[in-house]
This record gives C-alpha cells, sequence and structure tokens, in this order.
C-alpha cells in the first residue's frame, strides 16, 4: 500500500467511527489493559510507508523553540547522555496492545535540563526523518517513563519500528510516540501533527478511548 493510500485508509477509519456516534469516556478505565484494546505477543509494524535508513554517522536530534539553549546532537553526543531503562506497556489506536516492553535511551527529562525550556513552553512538536509529526503537552512528556528509546529488548530499535530512534510515551496512544525521531520543538501554543490534524484525538488516553477527534 502506497503512503497516501495508507493515509486515506486511516482518515477514513477515523470517520466511521466518528459517524457511529463512538465517543470518548470521561471516565479513565482503572484497568492495566485500555478498553477496546487486545493482547499480542507479537509486534506489529505500523508506520507511513516510508521507512528511512540514517546511518548513525548522518543521524542529528535538534532541541529548538522556545528554549534558552538550542541544541543539536550527534548520535555520538546523544549516547553519551545519561540512560535509563524504562519497562512500559505499549498501546496502538489500531486496538492492540504490548505488555511489558523493555527501553533503553535518553530520559526525555534529560533532554529538557539540557535545552532549558523558557516557561512560556507549553507544548512539545515532534518531527521524524520520514516527515511525521505529532504534538503533546509537555507536561505529558515529563512524566519518568518518558524516553527517546535507541533498544528495544536488548537490542537496537529496529529499523521498521523507528529506528535508531524513537520517542516512546507510554500513557498516550503509541501514535504520539514518534518513530524516527529528528526534532523536538518547544511551543507556547499548541500545534496540531500529522494524525491530529487527519481525525485523531489531540489528547489520545487509551484509559479513555480518546482515539480520534
Amino acid at each position: 500500500m502506497s503512503k497516501d493510500r495508507y493515509i486515506e485508509a486511516k482518515q477514513r477509519w477515523a470517520e466511521k467511527q466518528k459517524a457511529r456516534g463512538v465517543t470518548a469516556r470521561t471516565v479513565a478505565s482503572a484497568d492495566r489493559l485500555p478498553p477496546g484494546q487486545k493482547l499480542t505477543n507479537g509486534f506489529p509494524v505500523l508506520d507511513l510507508g516510508v521507512q528511512p535508513a540514517i546511518a548513525h554517522a548522518e543521524w542529528q536530534l535538534t532541541l529548538n523553540g522556545l528554549v534558552a539553549k538550542p541544541t543539536t546532537l550527534s548520535w555520538a553526543e546523544f549516547n553519551a547522555l545519561p540512560q535509563v531503562d524504562d519497562v512500559s506497556d505499549f498501546h496502538c489506536v489500531t486496538t492492540w496492545s504490548k505488555y511489558d516492553c523493555h527501553w533503553r535511551g535518553v530520559a526525555f527529562t534529560t533532554l529538557y535540563e539540557l535545552a532549558q525550556p523558557d516557561p512560556a513552553a507549553k507544548y512539545v512538536y515532534f518531527t521524524s526523518y520520514d516527515g511525521y509529526s505529532t504534538n503533546v503537552p509537555l507536561a505529558s512528556c515529563l512524566d519518568d517513563d518518558v524516553l527517546i528509546a535507541t533498544s528495544f529488548a536488548g537490542e537496537p530499535v529496529s529499523r521498521e519500528h523507528g529506528g535508531p530512534a524513537r520517542v516512546i510515551i507510554p500513557k498516550l496512544y503509541a501514535w504520539k510516540g514518534a518513530k524516527f525521531v529528528q526534532g523536538i520543538t518547544f511551543l507556547a501554543e499548541d500545534k496540531l501533527g500529522f494524525w491530529e490534524v487527519r481525525g485523531y484525538s489531540n489528547t489520545a488516553d487509551p484509559w479513555k478511548e480518546e482515539r480520534y477527534a
């Protein structure tokens, strides 16, 4: 399936769900498995139909926007930062979940401290090497389980799963965790990302089934 056809199919899915009158829950589920999800032992691959091959020598991560210290990190510089391990669950909007995913990488809070965002910064806008983008409130990014992951289950994050580095935000649906991450921009005002402008929820809480706008 081409990138354009894939995007069109995803948009039609969101529109059908809205037409059915399905709405987000007002109260979050207390269960480990969010409502409407099914467990999988595999790890399905979903992307824009583009999986860029990014050599470590060419990879960079840019921190910019409302920050005191705009920074561009090379692969070596990024991996020289303190590393963290996190085990968390992974919830895809297409209704599958995977428990106990073991990620390793750099905590978002480390990058926050490095860039020193202005107090006016309230949102984060992620951009990727494949043209993807997504937006997350800054407060949601400062949880201790949010990281830029370079390792999954003890191995480098594969190209098909967004390597060499991808964003992991376990408390939100996985589309908020950009694969092939390239840039992190701190903003005063919210800016909708790729799927958010195409009918998907801006808040993306799996326990409230916030799948689409």
